[in-house]
């Protein structure tokens, strides 16, 4: 074997380090799912109805999005499960 193949050996496993990490660090630090809803009927509202101070929405975070109504999730973001690398169980719904 040449340095040359060793050499091509050695980036190759450094790479795939470095990969697995980028995404045991992307999944361990991700944010819940956010959706912007109607604060009484749970609908799915434009985003611009949470970004503007006047708009009728909030933020919901986790849960899931059925027949345009969300569940199963919070909007207390801090109160929602992030799950993330090596998580079990299930975000509700």
């Amino acid at each position: 074997m040449t340095a040359r193949q060793r050499r091509l050996r050695s980036s190759g496993v450094v790479l795939g380090g470095m990969g697995m990490l980028a995404l045991t660090l992307t999944a361990c630090g991700s944010d819940p799912d956010k959706r912007c809803v109607d604060r009484v009927t749970h609908e799915k509202l434009p985003k611009y109805e949470c970004d503007d101070d006047n708009g009728r929405g909030a933020y919901y975070y986790g849960g899931s999005l059925k027949n345009g109504k969300a569940k199963g999730g919070s909007f207390d973001k801090s109160a929602v499960d992030r799950g993330g690398f090596g998580h079990s169980g299930s975000s509700g719904g």
